[in-house]
């Protein structure tokens, strides 16, 4: 993914709520969300090239629900070639039994093999946001309060023009009871950021330009999909996709 917004118990009865675009070059080859048949329980996107995922739950009876997401951190000039697929840290997550709180402390001492990531995972009692490049922030690695939060390819609400403008209107959704096609409206909007308020992420300013939107639009790379997904306190998740590319 490269945009979440998310609200962690903000609605009752509905511990998680997020809406997410999914960034991708329309080369590389996925599956749309459903069943894995390797791991039944997993409702999630798969990336056919290296076998994870960038966001999915846990449905079925028997135990709750669990939800994971990631997106990648823009940082150009520090890219590994032979790093491990950070999509693997989604699928691992949504295959164990682990708390969200374990799981990342498991993960720590080998996080800087991977390219830069922010990692979401949770169930209904507890999320957590994890960066291998968020050591500054005190809420690395730790369970996040009741919020909305917001997510691209920097680290936890970073004020990119984007991340603003999708927080606000996702917490007005959110007060308004509104259907989730109006959070896929949301997710639609293909406005740029004027210049003046582009971040500088080592990358060219018309690049910058084309990424600066909710939904990316160019002739190689952009917004493949859009997901809204509820985790509820005592029924399975849902998650709801639209493929765009």
């Amino acid at each position: 993914m490269c945009l979440i917004v998310f609200a962690w118990q903000v609605v009752p009865g509905v511990p998680l709520i997020a809406a997410a675009n999914r960034d991708e070059f329309y080369a590389r080859e996925a599956a749309p969300a459903g069943p894995w048949p390797d791991h039944p329980r997993i409702f999630a996107g798969r990336d056919l090239k290296a076998g994870g995922s960038w966001m999915g739950v846990t449905q079925g009876e028997g135990s709750p629900s669990r939800f994971a997401a990631i997106t990648n951190i823009r940082a150009p000039q520090d890219h590994k070639d032979d790093a491990p697929s950070r999509g693997h840290l989604v699928a691992d997550f949504l295959a164990g039994d682990m708390s969200p709180q374990a799981y990342v402390d498991r993960i720590r001492d080998g996080a800087a093999a991977y390219n830069g990531f922010n990692l979401v995972v949770g169930d209904r009692d507890s999320l957590v946001w994890y960066s291998n490049k968020g050591e500054s922030d005190p809420r690395n690695g730790e369970p996040l309060a009741p919020g909305i939060y917001g997510l691209s390819n920097a680290l936890l609400d970073s004020p990119w023009p984007k991340v603003l403008k999708t927080k606000a209107q996702f917490a007005s959704l959110l007060c308004l009871g509104a259907p989730d096609d109006a959070y896929f409206e949301m997710l639609s909007d293909t406005t740029r950021a004027p210049d003046m308020r582009l971040p500088e992420t080592g990358v060219p300013l018309e690049v910058e330009r084309m990424l600066s939107a909710v939904r990316i639009e160019s002739a190689a790379y952009g917004t493949r999909s859009s997901t809204v997904v509820k985790l509820y306190t005592d029924t399975p998740a849902v998650l709801h996709e639209m493929q765009i590319q």
